[in-house]
Formats: C-alpha cells, sequence, structure tokens
C-alpha cells in the first residue's frame, strides 16, 4: 500500500519534497490511495550531482557487472507483478491481461540489454596497429571503443506503463550502456511508477552500486523535466509522447550552452496501403484485421494505423472492405482512455478531421455538440475521403491519438504513390499485395523507406517486437532522430560516444582492448572482424 511518496533520489528517498498531488483513477477519476510530492528544485540539482559522480564509476562496470544488475532488476519486478500491475491497472484502465504482458516485455527486455552488455555486442572494440616505418610519418597505435555518453534523463510515457516508462526501454538501454539514468515519472501513473522505481532501487543497492545510479522525481507539470532537460549534468534525453512534448525538449535541449541529443518518438500515422490484388483476394479478411489493429487498446499505440489508402477504389472488393470495416468500427465498444486529458484531445481531433472538406465520418455519426463520454470513454471512429481531397489537405495527416482511422480511396496507383510521397516521416509503414503484385522494380520499397523505420508486408503495424533487428524510430516527426531506435539492442547506441586511445600503455587499458582479448568480444583488428 503506497501511503506517502516522495522522489527517489539516488538510493534515499528524499526527505522533504514540494507540492502534493494524487494518483486518479483513469476509469473514474477519483483520487487512488497515498499522496505523492513534486520533487524540489534542490532534489533535481542533488540527482544531477549524485549522477555525475556515480558516472565515473558506474561507467566502469563490466558488462557482466551490468547484466547482473539488470538481470536483478527484473527479477525484482516479477516477485512485485501482482502489486505493481494491480496499482498500474487502476491509474491507467488497461487491462490486467495487457498490463501482465507489458511487465512480462519489460523484464524481457532488460535481460536482453544486460546479455548485450555482457557480450560486447555495442563496445564497438576497434584496433589499428603502428607502424614506426612507415613514411612519410609513422602510423600510431589506435585502440577505440564506445563508451557512456553520461547521466541521462528519460521521460516516462503515458500510454505504456511499464515497458516505456521507469524500467523501460530507454533505462533500461541507458543503464546497458554504462550511464546513470534519473527518470521523470509521469503523472498519470505516479504509483506505477513508484512501486517500479522502488525496485531499480532496491537492485542498486544490493549491487553496490553508487548512489547516483538511479534516482525518481515526481511532478504533476512541467518544472522538473524542465529542469532535467537544462541542467549541464545531464548528457542526453529519452521521451516518449507528443510531437508537442518531444519538440518542447528539444528546443530546450538545443537551447542550452553545451546542447545535447533529445531522443523523442513523437508522431506517426503509420500509412496502410492495400494493393488491388490483396483487396481482391480477402477484403473482409483485411477488414477485421485493420480494426482489430485500429481498436487495440482503443487506440493508444504509438503504431496505430491512422491512415488507410486502397488503390483502386470504387472496385466492388473495395466496396465491400469499407462495408465490412464500416460494420466493425460501429459495432466497437467504447473504451476508456488513459486519461482524461487523453480522451478529450482524441474527440477534438476527430471533430477537426471530420470538418474538412471531403471527410465523411461513416459508422456512428458525430453530433457537432457531442462532450467527452463518462469516465474519459472514446468510440472508434472511421472516416473516408478521396485521393485527390487528401493530396490537397496536409491537414489529414494529423495524428489522432485514439481508436480513429482515415480511409483514402485511390482511383489510381498513381495518387496513391503522390499521396505516399506527401507524407512525413513515420515510424511504419505497411504494404498488402498479392503474390507477385509488387514487383522488384516497384517504386514502393524505394519510396517507403525514405519515409519509415519499419516496413511491414502483409500484417499490421501494432505489435513491436522486442528483438535486435528491431526498428522503433523513424525520419522527424516520427522520432527527433531517424537514426535511432528505441527498442532493440541498437537502443543502447544512442547512449554511447566513441573514444580512442592512441599510443597507450598496454597495462592502462581496459579489458575490451587489450592484446589477448580476454573478454573474447568481437573486434575489428586492422580492418577485420576476429575474436
Amino acid at each position: 500500500m503506497i501511503d506517502k511518496a516522495y522522489s527517489l533520489v539516488g538510493n534515499q528517498t528524499a526527505a522533504t519534497g514540494g507540492r502534493m498531488f494524487y494518483a486518479q483513477a483513469a476509469g473514474t477519476g477519483t483520487s487512488l490511495p497515498g499522496t505523492f510530492h513534486a520533487a524540489t528544485l534542490a532534489e533535481v540539482a542533488t540527482a544531477a550531482d549524485l549522477a555525475e559522480a556515480a558516472s565515473l564509476e558506474y561507467g566502469e562496470w563490466s558488462g557482466r557487472q551490468k547484466q547482473a544488475l539488470l538481470n536483478r532488476v527484473a527479477e525484482l519486478l516479477e516477485g512485485g507483478a501482482a502489486e505493481i500491475v494491480q496499482r498500474a491497472q487502476l491509474e491507467t484502465a488497461l487491462p490486467l491481461p495487457r498490463l501482465q504482458g507489458e511487465l512480462a516485455r519489460t523484464c524481457m527486455q532488460l535481460r536482453q540489454y544486460g546479455q548485450a552488455a555482457a557480450e560486447g555486442l555495442f563496445a564497438g572494440v576497434r584496433w589499428d596497429q603502428p607502424d614506426p616505418a612507415r613514411a612519410p610519418l609513422p602510423k600510431p597505435e589506435l585502440r577505440s571503443s564506445l563508451i557512456p555518453i553520461g547521466p541521462v534523463a528519460v521521460f516516462g510515457a503515458s500510454n505504456f506503463p511499464l515497458a516505456y516508462s521507469v524500467a523501460g526501454g530507454d533505462t533500461a538501454s541507458a543503464l546497458a550502456a554504462g550511464c546513470p539514468v534519473i527518470v521523470k515519472a509521469h503523472a498519470a501513473h505516479p504509483g506505477t511508477s513508484w512501486l517500479v522505481g522502488d525496485k531499480i532501487r532496491q537492485a542498486v543497492v544490493e549491487l553496490k552500486g553508487p548512489a547516483g545510479v538511479f534516482s525518481l522525481l515526481f511532478d504533476d507539470g512541467y518544472e522538473v523535466g524542465r529542469e532535467l532537460v537544462k541542467d549541464p549534468r545531464i548528457k542526453a534525453v529519452g521521451f516518449t509522447g507528443s510531437r508537442r512534448g518531444g519538440r518542447a525538449l528539444m528546443d530546450l535541449a538545443a537551447a542550452r550552452p553545451e546542447p545535447i541529443p533529445v531522443y523523442a518518438e513523437m508522431s506517426s500515422v503509420n500509412p496502410v496501403f492495400i494493393f488491388p490484388g490483396a483487396l481482391a483476394e480477402r477484403a473482409e479478411a483485411l477488414a477485421a484485421g485493420l480494426q482489430a489493429s485500429v481498436t487495440l487498446g482503443v487506440g493508444q499505440f504509438c503504431t496505430n494505423p491512422g491512415l488507410v489508402f486502397l488503390i483502386g477504389s470504387g472496385s466492388e472488393p473495395a466496396r465491400r472492405f469499407i462495408t465490412k470495416l464500416s460494420e466493425l468500427m460501429a459495432a466497437t465498444p467504447p473504451g476508456i482512455m488513459l486519461t482524461p486529458g487523453i480522451c478529450a484531445s482524441y474527440q477534438q481531433g476527430v471533430k477537426k478531421l471530420a470538418s474538412l472538406p471531403g471527410v465523411v465520418c461513416l459508422g456512428p455519426q458525430l453530433d457537432p455538440g457531442e462532450k467527452p463520454r463518462p469516465a474519459g470513454q472514446a468510440m472508434a471512429r472511421l472516416l473516408v475521403t478521396a485521393g485527390e481531397n487528401f493530396l490537397r489537405t496536409p491537414a489529414m495527416q494529423e495524428e489522432i491519438f485514439g481508436p480513429a482511422t482515415l480511409v483514402v480511396e485511390c482511383a489510381t496507383e498513381e495518387i496513391a504513390l503522390a499521396a505516399a510521397r506527401s507524407l512525413e516521416g513515420q515510424l511504419t509503414a505497411t504494404i498488402h499485395a498479392a503474390a507477385g503484385e509488387l514487383k522488384p522494380s516497384s517504386p514502393w520499397l524505394k519510396l517507403l523507406r525514405t519515409k519509415a523505420g519499419r516496413l511491414v508486408y502483409n500484417g499490421f503495424p501494432t505489435g513491436v517486437e522486442v528483438a535486435h533487428a528491431m526498428t522503433h524510430g523513424g525520419p522527424y516527426p516520427a522520432t527527433s532522430d531517424g537514426r535511432s531506435t528505441s527498442v532493440g539492442t541498437r537502443a543502447m547506441e544512442r547512449f554511447l560516444r566513441p573514444f580512442t586511445y592512441q599510443n597507450f600503455p598496454a597495462e592502462t587499458l581496459p579489458p575490451e582492448l587489450q592484446a589477448d582479448n580476454p573478454l573474447q568480444w568481437l573486434r575489428l583488428r586492422d580492418g577485420r572482424y576476429q575474436i
């Protein structure tokens, strides 16, 4: 039971705290047990001080030590799973099976990052041997690897209280890279954040980590987040949320005397392109799959397919697809969204889209005076427009966070290609095609590679596998830096930088750079990979 919760500053609970606030039940808006105290500016500064001091020691931890820490966090989370999941369900209204799966995913990725650290998967070790006799100048000996960038600020996400929050991918990948982490807890699920944060704190204490390896700061506003990003000891930021929030953090970071990278996942409509052959083969099945993807989790996924392009519209299969999809969306029961504010934004987004010229709302009709349903409930919405209208109206590309999608009827493939060219950067793009319909010479693959971080074939984009080869990122505004991913072990690269030793005595070098390679890591030696 949570009584009074203060920020976790290093390995200690804050002694005072600032403004008091309460968690609210997502389904009713009533206050939940426990009071929370926003971190004071002094506590933010102390957390940053401790993180900076810890970075010197923790950055020297071996891969096996970091693996042990991340594995222990996973064990403690599994041991406290019942309480964590129950609290998360109260704060988010997400179903218990979904949250149980999310906690399992959280623990899996903690272990995955730990294994990557232990095996030197992203150590980036390179060794160029010297050539003293080279003319006109001798060649020096150079040994390099990737080292931690320093303390990282992580912002918890509203829609994933576990996998993208306190112990989520940003925290896990930063810790695996050797960076201390300061998490700004999301105000929509502070109780869940405190329970998870306390498990990380416990693991750090058990493994005798330096005090500043992890801190958790509360705030129900924006002050703590701003101060974190502005603090000169913070060297990078991880964020999942809205484009407005991500842009604000990017601007703050860029305005610092020492600008730092912000790795923000922000906005994506995840276009789906359905070819005529696929429609002819399986129109009703495609409609069912799309409805399930759009409404999954009340549409509160960053990979929610918010745009669907029908190529060769007007055909009988296309009409069957629209009819079936309309029936399924209309039959979808309303769902409780994460917060009343998110629900209100969803309702406003749907109304704005429906008001644009040439857009028709199918299924339940929009009442001009419609207000958010009781307890933040949202209806699934299906809207339709013509490809020519889409090309004339950039506002149709704006993300609507929730269970809504816009079907764009394209009479020809040329119109669909023009629409694809007009798109902003996306997390995903999807193609549904019949066998042989997507030719090797087709312009689609080349075009969509420039638009998205992941291309899906004959599937749907919801569901992000936690795997080494996964890319969960994309060109702006899907993310602030399209060269990065927030899922998969490549996420560690965000928090590492290259560093070179030149002509150093062998006995002073870290193990990964020693000649006999005691860690047995894969290394690039004189331009060739070897162990």
